[in-house]
């Protein structure tokens, strides 16, 4: 359950986004804010009309985004989110560690990085993708030189290559009704109880908006984000077993 601290650090972001937004329409300028985790994003969407705001990560399936408040409709221009795309490989690859998510990761932060100037780390075979606000990845390219005990290199790449980009593993799995957290206890292996904490204490998002309802059904095509166990899109039902239960299917990203 959320508690004091977490409420007013809640009321201080959505002070903020309404801030944000109301600069952007009285001076006509688009304003935007680091990266944010997902719940905290969807925050702004409780205070901000859903037309002045917008979010991107730097590639489809990005989890940590960076929102753009102010309209291209009412500018008449658009601006880029200021996001550069990192590309970190090892030296020599026949010489590499296994690098994980959790090396890259602590590369950067003992850089002295915050981390909401930093998006997603992605990472396979032992090369990763960063996504990073302009300033930082300039501080990435010239002071990053390893990655556990690999020496490694660093690039600026314009867009995520298809070899790094998000992929969807289609499931199924049985529920007893299709309330969001009968299925979000069977999607994440929990009990029905620790679903319903996740979805109370603000850690579940339906489409980038915060689910606080346990008893809500998700539609077909909804995007279902639940921090620290992953982020899927729940494709509906597919039949119902002969003792009553429901067959759904679910793509996950992985």
């Amino acid at each position: 359950m959320r508690n004091d601290t977490d409420r007013k650090k809640e009321k201080d972001r959505k002070k903020r986004f309404e801030e944000l937004a109301s600069q952007s329409e009285a001076n006509f300028a688009y304003y935007f804010t680091d990266f944010l985790s997902p719940s905290s994003a969807a925050l702004a969407y409780d205070v901000v009309p859903e037309r002045m705001v917008s979010a991107w990560g730097g590639a489809e399936g990005c989890e940590r985004v960076i929102l753009r408040f102010g309209n291209p409709d009412d500018f008449g221009y658009e601006e880029a989110f200021p996001i550069k795309c990192i590309q970190i490989e090892p030296l020599q690859a026949k010489f590499s560690d296994a690098l994980t998510h959790r090396d890259f990761l602590g590369a950067l932060m003992n850089l002295g990085i915050e981390r909401d100037t930093l998006g997603d780390v992605i990472v396979r075979d032992n090369r990763a993708w960063v996504f990073a606000l302009p300033h930082i990845a300039e501080l990435i390219l010239h002071e990053l030189y390893q990655v556990k005990h690999t020496n490694i290199t660093c690039k600026v790449v314009e867009t995520l290559p298809p070899e790094a980009a998000f992929r969807l593993e289609e499931t199924e799995t049985i529920v007893p009704s299709l309330r969001i957290d009968a299925v979000l206890a069977k999607l994440c292996h929990l009990s029905r109880g620790k679903a319903k904490d996740l979805i109370s204490s603000g850690n579940v998002l339906i489409n980038g908006r915060l689910c606080t309802n346990d008893t809500c059904t998700p539609k077909e095509d909804d995007v279902i984000v639940v921090r620290g166990h992953g982020k899927y899109i729940f494709r509906g039902e597919v039949r119902q077993t002969g003792k009553g239960n429901l067959v759904v299917r679910v793509d996950r990203y992985v």
